[in-house]
């Protein structure tokens, strides 16, 4: 048991500061965007990456969840079970190209937004079977490829961004930097999966195998449709409703809020085969380890929300003067941002612990009440509509997902022990840096809140010295397996 420990914790850091960095180069090149593209040209870019995040989905399908899942409970059928994936995805990956190229011709977008789509197409696919492969390493329980990859992945983006933009290029050779950066991901994690796992990622046309992972594939498949249409779709609804100037708007609390869930995103990925695993072989510790992501879900994310709330116009000024209307939409987007940040354990748990269906409902139901509220407020309030939609859709998940724990761990965990005391300790922050908004640096107003929090977090005895202790040591410990 304690190895599966170590394991989460080292692959947690490891992801981690892999997700830190790489968000941060995204925002690096987001901001030069905004900057010199404007909110127009930055709409209709990334209103193509949207429809092209929306329609990637369509090709995994829930497979890689799967490969995940299977994988880890058994390393030596890798090859079987990546075999079949692929076979499945090979002609998914055509019919999808096929079915979006026609989509956005049907729905006359203009034509600009048209051949970005087209690029960003290449990128669609490299990365779905990138995702494949990554997924197949995450089953051995080692992120530390993936969290370089990651990295290199944005740097490839930045530099190429930056001589690109520095030499008058416009939007379409900014896509062509993403499809290098995708293509070097494509050959990295292939290579890893060879060389490291043994692991030969060829097709297998092997039928019985093949039905058994769309079997199981299916309940993941209905989630993930669901997920990836909900954060998506927004962008697409604005950039037909109320133009590509609300979508160049959108995209900047859209970018913040989506780059703060790297914390989140790095603990379930390691969380995930650890919690099918205890499933199986460890009820009591599934029960400890989920109460415990709540807990540091819930503490990571309160200060940033309203901290965030605090600063935020100071915040949207990074992007320009011509950003200012993002102010009231990054409220909203941090108001939603603690509820986002507890949904991703209570949705790893549900898919570990052969719930997949019943998150699939519930992301399903999610999905239907944002597609209504979206058409209901964009048309009426614009930008500040759809964060609204997001902040109201994100604790109606979190509900939706609250009512089944108790059937899978037979109890009903402490889920939110000490969460009044991580309140106080985020509010006792928040005052401060109201009270010292004067200071124009943005940089020093963070860390005197971050500094503030851990202070009052100690005060009210939300956290302890072996907290920080063990988060250290887990950079360091070797695994034992």
């Amino acid at each position: 048991m304690s190895t599966r420990v170590t394991n989460i914790a080292r692959n947690t850091s490891y992801f981690t500061l892999a997700l830190i960095l790489q968000k941060i180069i995204s925002l690096t090149y987001f901001t030069l965007y905004a900057r010199v593209l404007g909110p127009a040209d930055l709409g209709k870019y990334y209103t193509a990456i949207s429809l092209t995040n929306i329609f990637l989905i369509f090709i995994d399908v829930g497979l890689s969840n799967v490969l995940t899942k299977e994988v880890a409970k058994d390393n030596s059928k890798a090859n079987a079970w990546i075999g079949s994936t692929i076979a499945i995805k090979l002609p998914l990956a055509l019919l999808t190209s096929l079915v979006l190229i026609g989509l956005v011709n049907i729905l006359n977008f203009p034509e600009l937004t048209r051949q970005l789509v087209y690029l960003s197409i290449v990128c669609m696919v490299l990365d779905s079977f990138t995702l494949t492969f990554f997924a197949c390493s995450r089953a051995f329980h080692n992120l530390k490829f993936e969290s370089l990859s990651s990295i290199i992945f944005q740097l490839i983006v930045l530099v190429g961004s930056i001589v690109i933009l520095h030499h008058g290029g416009g939007v379409r050779w900014l896509m062509l930097s993403l499809i290098a950066a995708s293509l070097y991901n494509f050959i990295y994690s292939l290579l890893i999966l060879w060389r490291y796992w043994r692991v030969k990622p060829w097709p297998i046309w092997y039928w019985p195998k093949i039905k058994k992972v769309w079997l199981l594939a299916a309940p993941f498949a209905g989630y993930a449709i669901a997920q990836r249409a909900y954060t998506y779709l927004d962008s697409v609804m604005l950039a037909k409703i109320a133009g590509d100037v609300a979508v160049g708007i959108y995209q900047v609390p859209f970018k913040i809020i989506n780059a703060l869930q790297f914390l989140p995103m790095a603990f379930v990925a390691s969380l995930y085969p650890a919690l099918s695993l205890y499933w199986h072989n460890n009820r009591s510790q599934l029960s400890i380890t989920f109460t415990r992501a709540i807990q540091y879900s819930a503490i990571i994310s309160l200060p940033i929300a309203i901290g965030g709330w605090v600063i935020a116009d100071k915040l949207v000024l990074i992007f320009s003067d011509g950003y200012t209307e993002a102010i009231w939409p990054l409220r909203l987007g941090l108001a939603a941002l603690p509820f986002i940040f507890i949904g991703y354990p209570i949705g790893s748990l549900l898919n570990a612990c052969d719930r997949q269906k019943r998150n699939t409902y519930n992301m399903l139901i999610v999905l239907i009440v944002s597609i209504v509220a979206n058409l209901f407020l964009i048309p009426r309030y614009g930008v500040i509509g759809a964060s609204l939609t997001v902040m109201l859709t994100s604790i109606l998940m979190v509900v939706l997902g609250i009512g089944q724990i108790k059937s899978i761990l037979g109890q009903s965990p402490q889920l939110f022990s000490g969460l009044l005391r991580i309140v106080v300790a985020a509010s006792l922050m928040g005052l401060a840096v109201w009270q010292a908004k004067f200071i124009n640096n943005i940089f020093i107003l963070v860390a005197w809140g971050g500094f503030v929090y851990l202070v009052a977090l100690f005060a009210v005895k939300a956290w302890c010295w072996s907290d920080i202790v063990g988060i250290f040591k887990s950079f360091f410990r070797q695994s034992a397996d």
